[in-house]
């Protein structure tokens, strides 16, 4: 039953490449232990987790993070800017220049970023 209700975490984290260890139901608790690529997508999981009534009661979840090179990989939306981008994930929009630093493999200017492209984030 908990399983139910907490399906769309689980197809979320199956999106995000999180590789779930273990899912199972016990003392009226559903129990999840997962590896996550990056933390991003740790925070991504715990972000649609808190979305749901309850989880404090009835969710406990170990999500370990794999690696940690960098804080992780994000796909560029519309209307995006690398400021606003450092904004939402670093805290400042001014740090714009530390996301283009790790990407100048993919990016040659740092007011031309496209829909769709993925791009690293630096750790905070």
């Amino acid at each position: 039953m908990l399983k139910e209700k907490y399906q769309s975490v689980l197809d979320l984290a199956a999106k995000l490449g999180v590789k779930l260890e273990n899912v199972s139901e016990e003392g009226g608790k559903l129990k999840v232990k997962a590896v996550a690529p990056y933390q991003y997508d740790k925070e991504l999981v715990w972000d649609k987790i808190k979305t749901l009534s309850g989880w404090e009661n009835e969710l406990a979840a170990d999500i370990r993070v794999e690696k940690t090179d960098i804080f992780g990989v994000y796909t560029v939306q519309p209307g995006d800017t690398l400021s606003k981008i450092a904004k939402g994930h670093l805290g400042n929009p001014g740090a714009y220049m530390k996301i283009f630093d790790i990407n100048k493999d993919v990016l040659k200017n740092p007011d031309l970023i496209k829909v769709g492209q993925q791009i690293k984030l630096p750790n905070p």
